[in-house]
Order: C-alpha cells, then sequence, then structure tokens
C-alpha cells in the first residue's frame, strides 16, 4: 500500500513543482555553488555549511519502473527546496503540500543537495549490473574502524547543508514525505560547521583546523561522465581522552599548530610544510597525520582527495561518554588509487587511539541534472 500511496501522489507532487516561483527573500548566509541544474552536482564545491545531514536510504521500489519513478520525484523534490517558492494550493481536504516549517514560502537558494548510489543499487533488483560505475564497491572495513553494520551501507545518499538547521530538517521530511514507499531511511547523522576562528578554515573537535590542504577541485574529482566518488565516514572522537594529552603531543600527532593551524616548520595556516628539509621528521613528525596523509611527493600527487567534513554530537553513551566526532566526507574520480592509498598510510598512526570510525560507506555522485526533463539516474536508466 505505501508502493502504491508512492506511486499516486508523486504525479500530484510533481504537479506542485510548478507552484514553487522563486520569491524575494533575504539574502542568504549560505550561498550554494552554481545553479541546481547542470552537467555536474556543483554543490560538492561548497565550503561546508553550518548545518548538515548526511543520510542513507534503502530503495523499496519493487521494479525499475518504480525506481525510475522514485528518482523522477527525488530530483522534483530536490529542485524544487533549492529553488524555493511558495507550495502549491492542495484545497481544505488533503494534507497541505508542505509542513509549513520555514513558514509560508521556502527561501530561495539556502539549500544545497547532494544524491549519490551505492554499489547495493546494482544488484539483481533492477538489472543495473552492468551499468555500476567502475569503481564502485561496498566500503570495506580498515584494520582501525569498528563498524557498526546499522551505521554503513546504503543504495543511496543525502548530503543536505543550510546555514540553519531548520532548513535541512525541513528538506529531509519533505524528500522523506514525498518518496514514501519508494526508499526507506538506513542512518542519517546531523553535522555542523563552527565559523572560523579567529580566521581561515573551521576547526573539528578536536581543536584543530580541518581541510586546510583541499586541491583544487579538477582531474583529481570529477568522473568522465559528470559525476564523482563520494566517501562518507562517521568517526567518534574520544575527545575526553584527547583533552587530556599535552598540546605538545597534540599539535606532533597532527602536524600543525593549534592555534594558527600553520604546519610545525611554519607561520601561517595556508603555509606549504617543508618535508624536504625534514627527511627524518625533526620537526614535523614521519608519523604525523598531515605528513601521512600527503607526503607531497610527485608520485602522492594524483592521491589528493577534496575534503568536506562536518562535526557531529549526539549527546551521551551507554557509559556516560561523550558521543561526538567528525562527519568525514570525500570526493574523488577513484576510490583506490585516491581514498583508500591515503588510508593506508594512515593505518596505526598515533591519532587512532583517539578516533574511532563506526559507519559510512562509498557512494558514486549521479552526474548533475541538466534541465527540467532530466532527472537523477536517467542515463543509467535509459
Amino acid at each position: 500500500m505505501r508502493r502504491r500511496a508512492f506511486l499516486r501522489t508523486a504525479a500530484a507532487a510533481g504537479a506542485g513543482v510548478a507552484g514553487l516561483a522563486g520569491s524575494a527573500a533575504a539574502p542568504p548566509r549560505y550561498e550554494r555553488t552554481g545553479t541546481f541544474h547542470g552537467s555536474r552536482q556543483t554543490a560538492l564545491l561548497a565550503e561546508p555549511a553550518r548545518h548538515s545531514i548526511v543520510a542513507a536510504f534503502d530503495v523499496i521500489a519493487e521494479n525499475r519502473a518504480e525506481l525510475t519513478t522514485l528518482l523522477r520525484e527525488l530530483t522534483d523534490r530536490a529542485r524544487s527546496l533549492t529553488t524555493g517558492g511558495a507550495p502549491a494550493a492542495v484545497g481544505i481536504t488533503g494534507p497541505p503540500a508542505d509542513s509549513g516549517v520555514l513558514g509560508p514560502e521556502v527561501p530561495k537558494g539556502q539549500l544545497s543537495v547532494l544524491v549519490g548510489a551505492g554499489a547495493s543499487l546494482f544488484d539483481e533488483r533492477y538489472g543495473l549490473a552492468a551499468r555500476k560505475p567502475a569503481k564502485l564497491k561496498p566500503m570495506p572495513t580498515f584494520p582501525d574502524d569498528v563498524l557498526d553494520p546499522g551505521w554503513c551501507h546504503g543504495d543511496l545518499s543525502l548530503v543536505l547543508n543550510a546555514a540553519e538547521p531548520d532548513t535541512v530538517l525541513h528538506a529531509l521530511r519533505d524528500i522523506a514525505r514525498a518518496t514514501r514507499g519508494g526508499m526507506q531511511l538506513r542512518w542519517k547523522i546531523d553535522g555542523f560547521s563552527s565559523p572560523p576562528r579567529p580566521a581561515g578554515t573551521p576547526r573539528n573537535l578536536l581543536g584543530f583546523k580541518d581541510g586546510t590542504a583541499n586541491p583544487e577541485p579538477d582531474s583529481l574529482v570529477w568522473t568522465d561522465d559528470g559525476g564523482s566518488y563520494q566517501v562518507i565516514r562517521l568517526i567518534r572522537m574520544l575527545v575526553e581522552f584527547w583533552d587530556r594529552v599535552s598540546l605538545s603531543e597534540q599539535e606532533n600527532m597532527i602536524g600543525r599548530r593549534r592555534d594558527t593551524g600553520a604546519p610545525l616548520d611554519g607561520a601561517a595556516e595556508h603555509d606549504v610544510p617543508r618535508y624536504d628539509e625534514d627527511p627524518v621528521g625533526t620537526v614535523i613528525p614521519l608519523t604525523s597525520h598531515i605528513r601521512l596523509a600527503n607526503p607531497r611527493t610527485p608520485q602522492t600527487d594524483g592521491e589528493r582527495i577534496l575534503r568536506r567534513a562536518v562535526n557531529y554530537d549526539r549527546g551521551v553513551d551507554a557509559n556516560g561518554n561523550l558521543d561526538m566526532g567528525l562527519v568525514f566526507t570525500c570526493y574523488q574520480r577513484d576510490l583506490e588509487r585516491q581514498f583508500e592509498a591515503v588510508q593506508k598510510r594512515l593505518a596505526g598512526e598515533p591519532l587512532t587511539d583517539y578516533v574511532s570510525p563506526f559507519g559510512g560507506g562509498y557512494f558514486h555522485l549521479f552526474p548533475g541534472v541538466t534541465d527540467p526533463a532530466d532527472h537523477y539516474g536517467q542515463a543509467l536508466l535509459n
């Protein structure tokens, strides 16, 4: 019954898209990169927003036709939510077309949406095995992981970013309602990014700047079809133990000054570490996070990734310990050559005593939606 209801309401909800005409609004504090339509999902290029939701869904559509309907509806909702405007009128007998959380009109341009597909979407259900992206696979368990199956993988990934928490919550509710019967939530986590203090890159909950050395998003990020491979890693930080470690030891584990974000051999955040002048790690230890992650050699230059990380806080665990950490996402054109190569170098680093990855997954971002007649995964399903 849920599937039938989804298929019946999809057309009606789609008809309401035309009613979401743009309207005047205050300039958003979070600016999306580009417009919704385009050959790529360029929202991944935007700096982390103040608030995020990162989620994965299991697709429960019964066949390929229902999957197509699901992806069309998901596209319509993403387009409407990012475009903004007044919801369509539905009369006095039916439920309202919008939850009203953001008021009578959805603000324009204050939300970004990213949608990807996991390897499990390409099983026998929909006849898509031959069309699975070449590098896509389930996320493996790495040596320092403590993965919880309930927080791993998924058929579809969804990343929502906005300046305010009600904006991302509104979007998740809207999408979940419109697609009910086609997909169901597998896991979701709320993220937040702090403002730069005092300037520069935002900090993670270990107190260090996170994402300083991102590469330019060129050939390292985009696949030939206009997509990108997305890694999501849910990483708990054992902050109460970390807070008992001396500052000098923390900085040696990271390889940067906590106050400025500068490498230990530099003065400013964006100074380039001079590893060639310190081959034995006297200043920046050979085991430091930044040195292992990016040795800055010609051989490892093509292994860089575009990081997009936000913080999370889930309260306390069953033992009364603070449950907080990092929602790490990154983008690249080759999972093994880039993310996994970096991950292998980081295995056993000193920082692993203070962080514990527990969830996430690998996904392939769909190419962008080029025009109103296009939808996520259209090339895949044709």
